[in-house]
């Protein structure tokens, strides 16, 4: 039976490619909040040329698949940035910053968080779109006649009850956020499906890899869904702000 197990240094190749995923998961989840945020915001403009530019950007990231638009980031940066530069990532340089050194991601790491970040940040926003669109009229009417200008209205009024709205569809986005993440593997980041690639070639024991990269998968979503419903529940409720 114990041959059957994965031999131990694969279950840390497993392990550091989970920590790549939830690395890049949990920063595109930072950033593509807050691009899709501010989309949002920027859609709500009376300007049509600022509209026509986020009704643009939104269908032409939620309309496409996210893998093409991985090699479309990944070769077409690639091609305009100076190869100087390219050099520089590809060594993945250490900055020294005080009593602390950071090194840099790689290049198919920051592609990749580009690709994702603005892949969905164009789902997000359409949830803070939706949030919004369930706030009624009267709301905001009511608002303004009693004297709040239209951004105060925005910000006291509209915005907080949008975000109680959208916050479940947003748990679901970045439930999908953690998935989508397997598909940069195509341009080489060493995420947990690339290395689930590495360790079965190496290993052929591909029931067990895929079977402890699925777990990992599951526990990854599992908690963020159960953080969504603890944030939900105690701070979200019927007459809390």
């Amino acid at each position: 039976m114990f041959e059957q197990l994965l031999a131990p240094r694969y279950w840390w190749w497993l392990w550091d490619g989970f920590l790549v995923t939830m690395a890049i998961s949990f920063l595109t989840i930072i950033f593509s909040t807050t691009l899709g945020f501010l989309l949002v915001i920027a859609q709500q403009s009376h300007i049509k040329i600022i509209k026509g530019v986020v009704i643009g950007y939104n269908a032409i990231f939620r309309y496409s698949p996210l893998l093409p638009q991985l090699f479309f980031w990944y070769f077409g940066i690639g091609n305009l940035l100076p190869i100087e530069f390219k050099l520089w990532l590809f060594d993945e340089p250490e900055i020294q910053l005080f009593l602390f050194t950071l090194k840099m991601p790689s290049f198919e790491f920051i592609i990749g968080l580009i690709g994702l970040t603005c892949y969905s940040s164009a789902f997000i926003a359409e949830e803070f779109r939706a949030g919004i669109m369930g706030v009624s009229n009267g709301q905001e009417q009511a608002s303004l006649a009693l004297g709040l200008t239209r951004w105060q209205s925005m910000r006291f009024i509209i915005l907080p009850q949008s975000f109680r709205i959208a916050f479940p569809p947003l748990i679901g986005q970045y439930m999908n956020i953690i998935k989508n993440s397997s598909l940069t593997m195509a341009i080489g980041v060493l995420e947990l499906s690339y290395v689930s690639r590495q360790v079965e070639t190496e290993s052929l024991k591909t029931f067990q890899d895929f079977a402890v990269a699925t777990f990992l998968y599951i526990f990854a979503i599992v908690i963020v869904g159960t953080l969504g419903n603890i944030y939900q529940s105690k701070y979200l409720q019927i007459g809390k702000v």
